[in-house]
């Protein structure tokens, strides 16, 4: 079983405008909700990919509701921690170009924070624990690293999608996958990346970790995957983007989707960048027919 884990979820308030005017009555066009965090994105991205998977971290409120709601008419199996604060709402005003308004999110209790614990050892050995995204203030900054930690001591497969500050704390235990984009990976090591030769000469130092693959994300210069045996860089098919909310997780989603089905390493790269692409490309998360179309678009190169 995929376990995503998201600590933060939000419910995504999108709004969209012709023009924003600071200080005066604006109307909107148009207005959608969803299910937002991370996590959650990959949970929606595997089930569209026909990959079963369990949802889990703090809900709490009529906003956690809604995101109960919505997963399960999808059919995705969500057992979250029930807080009591609402989960937050984010605010994505677009305009022409995209502007975000991020909430803090609830507070989390000792006793929350024991409740999941205990809920994740229900999962071991072969189980993947995918770790995506923020987590509120009020939980240990060393979480994600206390999460690795007893997963990989029940066998899991651990998955980080996170900045510097919270995948550190998780670097001494063993990793499945890590997805840093160019600018993450940049501000792990104090420099700008910004060629793919650059990511990968930064990616190999990385792999001086227990860490199986790290896949780097360049937006229109494509991803590079790294292992300790080989180097793969892929150049993403051409499209519009349109949406930059959920790429990264839709890219996390089709490399496991790819794994979970027995592919090989090169042709789930490939599923993890036409996914990518697909939600980059769309208005939301990647449909299983948009990832088909791009699939035989994305090249793959064999570096090392």
């Amino acid at each position: 079983m995929i376990v995503t884990v998201t600590l933060n979820p939000s419910v995504d308030y999108v709004v969209r405008l012709d023009s924003l005017h600071v200080g005066s009555l604006n109307r909107t066009n148009d207005a959608s909700y969803f299910a937002g965090g991370k996590g959650i994105n990959v949970s929606q991205v595997l089930h569209e990919l026909q990959v079963d998977s369990a949802a889990t971290g703090f809900i709490g409120g009529f906003s956690g509701g809604f995101i109960k709601q919505s997963l399960a008419v999808k059919g995705i199996k969500a057992n979250f921690v029930e807080v009591d604060e609402p989960t937050r709402v984010n605010i994505k005003l677009k305009t022409g170009e995209e502007t975000e308004i991020n909430a803090a999110g609830p507070t989390i209790s000792t006793a929350h924070l024991t409740s999941l614990l205990k809920q994740l050892e229900q999962y071991g050995e072969g189980d993947v624990l995918v770790l995506a995204g923020s987590i509120p203030s009020s939980v240990p900054s060393t979480l994600y690293g206390t999460l690795a930690e007893n997963a990989a001591a029940r066998g899991m497969k651990v998955v980080i999608d996170a900045e510097k500050s919270l995948l550190e704390p998780a670097l001494s235990n063993p990793l499945y996958l890590i997805k840093p984009n160019h600018h993450e990976l940049g501000e792990y090591f104090g420099v700008e990346i910004d060629t793919v030769e650059e990511a990968i000469i930064y990616g190999k130092k990385l792999l001086n970790y227990d860490i199986q693959h790290i896949m780097v994300s360049m937006a229109e210069k494509g991803a590079v995957l790294l292992t300790k045996e080989e180097t793969l860089q892929a150049q993403v098919p051409k499209g519009t983007v349109r949406n930059s909310v959920g790429a990264g997780d839709s890219s996390v989603a089709g490399f496991l989707a790819g794994r979970t089905k027995g592919y090989s390493l090169e042709e789930s790269f490939r599923l993890s960048v036409a996914t990518g692409s697909a939600t980059a490309f769309s208005e939301g998360l990647a449909t299983s027919e948009e990832v088909e179309l791009l699939k035989p678009h994305v090249r793959i190169q064999k570096l090392v």
